[in-house]
């Protein structure tokens, strides 16, 4: 089989058996492709024949290409990935990057909005009743009040919103699906919103179909229109720091940790798969109480 028709296969491995979303596939194949213009400039035109020192000297070229070590880390684990299919489909014989050991990786603390950045936000949203303001609203109340993804949240439908027991059936990575609930907020956000914006819209470009958001013609609203709603209400908010809407997700996460929220209930509203995913939230609100600590305390 041919090098290229090995990378085909493992891409149908990661969708179909490992239920991969189309776009971590295509990381882990723009990885490969990567891969292979090295070997290729080192005259290696198969995959069988890469050993360690070639693994090593790979290295070597992404940290002379000034690659983060978050990114050669990526690229490691997509490569220690493909070979282990390899070498499951019996294609060779051992896997070149089994005990490649990288630096360990920087500890980037999530970045959230202050109270008072959230006020500011939300005093943008609340500014009118137009229809495209009040889904907006729905926007922020829904990605602020359950913590879940852009790309989720361009996903939920219309029949996945359970008003009575307050909880929505999200479409996690790789398919998986779990009930997040939400409060009186977004509830009455939500009325609105589908009473005088989203009926409204529809009804004029005469448009039917079962997703929550939409944009100004009445179609499906997708993530990146969705970040582009938040990015101009930021704008509108005239927050001064470097800001980005993923952002809302750390503050849904940090903001329960603050207040008391066990870490597994946070694990299981965010969706992560394992429970270090979240720990991450930990170091900011120990940065939190150190914080508090020293402005407070007499003698701190």
């Amino acid at each position: 089989m041919q090098e290229e028709q090995w990378v085909s296969k493992f891409m149908d491995y990661l969708r179909v058996e490992r239920n991969y979303s189309d776009n971590t596939a295509i990381a882990y194949y723009e990885d490969i492709l990567d891969f292979q213009t090295f070997l290729n400039q080192q005259a290696i035109s198969e995959f069988e024949k890469v050993d360690y020192l070639e693994v090593r000297l790979y290295l070597t070229t992404l940290k002379e290409r000034r690659f983060a070590r978050t990114s050669v880390a990526r690229k490691i684990s997509s490569l220690r990935s493909f070979y282990y299919f390899l070498v499951r489909e019996e294609a060779i014989s051992s896997n070149p990057f089994t005990f490649v050991s990288h630096a360990k990786k920087e500890l980037r603390l999530p970045k959230f909005f202050y109270n008072e950045e959230m006020e500011a936000l939300f005093q943008v949203v609340y500014a009118d009743d137009e229809p495209l303001t009040l889904r907006n609203r729905v926007i922020l109340e829904l990605l602020y009040g359950t913590g879940i993804r852009v790309s989720e949240a361009s996903d939920v439908r219309l029949s996945d919103i359970d008003e009575t027991y307050q909880a929505i059936l999200i479409r996690g990575k790789g398919n998986k699906e779990r009930y997040v609930p939400f409060g009186s907020f977004l509830q009455d956000a939500l009325t609105l919103y589908l009473e005088k914006g989203r009926s409204v819209l529809s009804q004029k470009y005469k448009k039917q179909h079962d997703y929550l958001l939409i944009n100004h013609y009445a179609d499906p609203l997708s993530a990146r229109g969705i970040r582009y709603c938040l990015t101009k209400t930021i704008e509108k908010a005239a927050l001064t720091r470097k800001i980005h809407p993923h952002m809302l997700r750390h503050t849904f996460a940090t903001d329960l940790l603050n207040n008391g929220a066990d870490m597994r209930t946070v694990q299981e509203l965010l969706g992560h798969a394992s429970l270090s995913s979240t720990q991450i939230y930990t170091h900011v609100t120990k940065e939190h109480l150190k914080s508090t600590y020293m402005k407070h305390h007499p003698r701190a």
